[in-house]
C-alpha cells in the first residue's frame, strides 16, 4: 500500500554505518516506523539524513505493508523550512524535550488529524515567536486535549487538583491530590492561546514545580510514559 502524507519526524536512530531507523508521526496513519538504507552516505540521493532531524515537518510517499514491521519511504521533502527552530540554543533544547515527550506519549498506528494539526501549529508558532518561557508548559498542557485527559475546569475555584482523576477538588482525597501556587499558576494556563500564556509570571521555582507535576499527570494517563531525558536541560534555560 502506498500513501502520501504529510509527515512530523519524532525520532531517528542510526543503524549499522549506513542506515536509519526514522519515527514519524503521519497525518494518515499515525506513528510508522521506517528503515532507510544508504542514507547516511548518500550524497546524492533525493532523501537526505538532514530531513530527519527532530520535529521536521515532511511530505512523504511511503510503502506502508502494515505488519508490524518497518516500512519504507519512497520519495521525501521537506514542507517547512525553519528559520530558528534547530539553530536557537534555547528552541532546539524545547525540540529535543518536545519530541522525547511525544515519542512516549504518541503510541496509535491511526490517523489522528485534529493531534497533527495541533503539533504542525505549535512548532510553527515557537519557531516565529521570540517570548516563549511559558512555551513548553502551555504545550504539555494543550496536548492533553488531544490524548484524552485533559484537566475538568467545571469546578476550577477548588484549592486542589487531583492527577490521578483530572479533577480541582475542595480538598486532598490521595497522594495525587496537590495544591500551593503552582496549582493556582496552572488555573491561568487552562483554556489559553500560547500568545495569551506567555504573559503568565512564573518564578523559576514555580515554573519547576508545574512542570515536574505535568509530567507526573502524563505519568499517570499515559501506559509507558518516561520523563524527558532533556528535562534537566530545560530546567537551567528557563530560570
Amino acid at each position: 500500500m502506498i500513501i502520501n502524507s504529510k509527515a512530523i519526524v519524532i525520532h531517528s536512530l542510526r543503524y549499522g554505518e549506513a542506515d536509519l531507523i526514522v519515527t514519524l508521526f503521519t497525518k494518515t496513519s499515525g506513528l510508522r516506523s521506517y528503515l532507510q538504507r544508504g542514507v547516511l552516505k548518500s550524497k546524492k540521493g533525493k532523501i537526505r539524513s538532514s530531513f530527519f532531524q527532530p520535529l521536521m515537518i515532511l511530505e512523504i510517499e511511503a510503502v506502508h505493508k502494515n505488519k508490524g514491521t518497518l516500512e519504507r519511504i519512497k520519495e521525501a521533502k521537506v514542507v517547512t523550512h525553519y528559520n530558528t527552530l534547530h539553530t536557537d540554543f534555547i528552541k532546539s533544547s524545547l525540540v529535543f524535550f518536545i519530541s522525547d515527550i511525544l515519542k512516549s506519549s504518541i503510541q496509535e498506528e491511526e490517523e489522528n488529524n485534529d493531534l497533527f494539526e495541533y503539533l504542525e501549529t505549535a512548532l510553527l508558532w515557537l519557531d516565529a515567536n521570540d517570548a516563549i518561557a511559558n512555551f513548553h508548559i502551555t504545550f504539555l498542557i494543550k496536548l492533553t486535549q488531544y490524548l484524552g485527559f485533559f484537566p475538568d475546569a467545571s469546578v476550577i475555584e477548588h484549592e486542589y487538583f487531583n492527577l490521578q482523576e483530572g479533577v480541582f477538588q475542595a480538598s486532598g482525597t490521595n497522594i495525587h491530590c496537590v495544591s500551593g501556587m503552582h496549582i493556582s499558576k496552572f488555573k491561568e494556563f487552562l483554556g489559553t492561546t500560547f500568545e495569551e500564556s506567555m504573559n503568565i509570571g512564573l518564578s523559576k521555582g514555580t515554573r519547576s514545580e508545574l512542570l515536574a507535576m505535568l509530567l507526573v499527570y502524563f505519568e499517570l494517563h499515559l501506559h509507558g510514559f518516561k520523563k524527558p531525558k532533556s528535562l534537566s536541560v530545560l530546567s537551567e534555560i528557563f530560570k
